[in-house]
């Protein structure tokens, strides 16, 4: 047989120990966030700067206001996912995109996690008319979560599907 080589793939075990660990990362910052906003989603009751209503927030931010909550705690958030990619100094495309999908992952599944254990909201309010900070739905969900979704499962295949060695 002749060709190139296949390259070794990442073991999926070890993807699947990563994911749960990220789900429990949100199941944690979920609790941190009820006591933080209460029943008041998306910060619309804490003392922080917002920017509503802009032609920006609408293509890139799924129409939801941008707070200066939001702001500070998703760019900390990125920091810690994409840390370990920092201290080992190897920015590789996979390792990239793992911590990409991680960090999706992770804000779909806090954000859900957030209307299910909130004491203020559970899972019969989990709808348009009660988080009206989520404007756009489809299936019973936020489109960003589908969206989401659809971004790191194809980044986590992708991952996992041989490469041929150079």
């Amino acid at each position: 047989m002749s060709g190139a080589a296949v390259e070794p793939r990442p073991p999926i075990g070890r993807t699947l120990v990563y994911l749960a660990w990220v789900v429990t990362m949100a199941f944690f910052f979920a609790n941190a966030e009820i006591q933080i906003e209460g029943g008041a989603g998306w910060a619309t009751s804490l003392p922080t700067w917002r920017i509503e209503n802009n032609i920006w927030l609408d293509l890139f931010w799924g129409g939801r206001a941008m707070t200066g909550y939001h702001a500070w705690v998703f760019t900390f958030m990125m920091l810690v996912f994409f840390s370990p990619l920092a201290f080992q100094g190897r920015w590789t495309l996979r390792d990239w995109g793992l911590a990409l999908a991680g960090l999706i992952v992770f804000w779909v599944c806090e954000d859900f996690l957030w209307f299910l254990i909130n004491p203020a909201f559970g899972f019969e309010n989990f709808n348009p008319v009660k988080a009206f900070w989520h404007k756009h739905w489809l299936w019973g969900a936020p489109v960003d979560y589908w969206g989401g979704l659809a971004v790191a499962l194809l980044i986590l295949v992708r991952r996992h599907w041989p490469r041929r060695a150079r």
